[in-house]
């Protein structure tokens, strides 16, 4: 941990968590999903994973930048059928460069001895099977990337996530501000409340889904409300709540004012204090607020740019880090740990020295 600024974390009375990335291994979730698809294709089943990992997300980002408001789990589905047709295309056009190279070949050997070169038709063999290659029946595929777009459920959250949130949640009021919709939301919040993902059929009862029809009159979603709830958040922001997804500013700008409007959220966890009479200014909750993300770019960047001070969860063997270590100045962190469990170590040292 290196710490490059003065205040200390208990100063502070609010962690915007990002989920994926940061609380749930969404690299290996995402890898292993996409394994059906890149092992048809002989070039890409050859790409190491941070390879495939990039090649994906540049595809998904290009959806998200058209069509946030789309549910992640559609936008997941739309990104999988787009991205096989990419890996269709280039697949061809590999297959097409070899076959132009074969037919040269060809047309050479006939000038001089076709018939005694003894050489099959290579280009129309060729041909034909690149027009099935990656290619499955219209159901089946339409099922695959509706398999793929629910994975996300599957994407199991690192070992230290659930423990360090309780933790946590103990002297902060934790929020979620995640790139995600409330359905697939769901099974991972259940995972960081009770330690184990539901079953399909449970989940329809589930303490930790969203309310539907929700009682709250702003419409927001209090999980440590929720009568035998384990949750550690005290809010849950999505993108199916703010119609947007990160970097963008208005995820976060969201989070400021659901504080500001919300008396629970303006009293500090486990404190007998009252919410203020006067609601705070944005600024004044913005100084009280802590990002803790592991992306630099879809947090720490936006972060920055809104005045907010920031946490960065290293993941170490990421794909997403930055090719030479950085030391907060270009992405405003203030303190770098390498897992969550050393924030809420931290948090801990902190507490006990005061």
């Amino acid at each position: 941990m290196f710490p490059v600024a003065t205040p200390k974390l208990t100063d502070f009375g609010y962690l915007i968590f990002d989920v994926y990335g940061t609380l749930a291994d969404w690299e290996s979730g995402l890898y292993t999903a996409l394994q059906p698809l890149l092992s048809r294709f002989p070039s890409a089943s050859k790409w190491s994973r941070d390879d495939a990992i990039r090649a994906f997300v540049s595809v998904e980002g290009d959806i998200q930048a058209q069509h946030p408001s789309m549910l992640y789990s559609d936008l997941l589905t739309k990104a999988h059928e787009v991205f096989e047709a990419r890996l269709i295309a280039a697949e061809n056009g590999l297959l097409e460069d070899e076959n132009s190279k074969e037919s040269k070949t060809s047309k050479t050997s006939e000038r001089t001895s076709a018939s005694a070169a003894g050489i099959p038709d290579v280009p129309g063999e060729s041909s034909s099977s690149s027009s099935t290659q990656g290619s499955v029946s219209p159901t089946a595929a339409d099922n695959e990337h509706m398999i793929f777009g629910k994975s996300i459920r599957k994407w199991e959250p690192f070992p230290d996530s659930a423990k360090a949130l309780a933790e946590l949640s103990k002297y902060f009021h934790l929020i979620v501000l995640s790139n995600v919709d409330h359905a697939s939301f769901a099974y991972t919040h259940t995972y960081l409340s009770e330690g184990t993902f539901p079953s399909q059929g449970a989940l329809s009862s589930s303490l930790y889904s969203r309310p539907s029809p929700n009682p709250h009159p702003r419409g927001l979603w209090l999980p440590r409300l929720t009568s035998g709830s384990k949750s550690p958040f005290s809010l849950v922001l999505t993108a199916q709540d703010t119609g947007t997804y990160k970097p963008a500013h208005a995820g976060f700008i969201a989070v400021l004012e659901a504080i500001r409007s919300e008396p629970y959220l303006l009293a500090r966890p486990g404190s007998a204090g009252t919410a203020p009479a006067t609601s705070p200014t944005l600024e004044e909750i913005k100084a009280e607020t802590l990002s803790v993300a592991q992306s630099l770019t879809h947090d720490h960047q936006p972060a920055k740019e809104l005045g907010i001070v920031s946490v960065w969860i290293d993941r170490q063997g990421a794909s997403w880090r930055p090719a030479s270590s950085d030391d907060g100045r270009e992405y405003g962190w203030s303190w770098r740990f390498e897992t969550l469990g050393e924030l809420a170590q931290a948090v801990a040292n902190e507490i006990g020295d005061e």
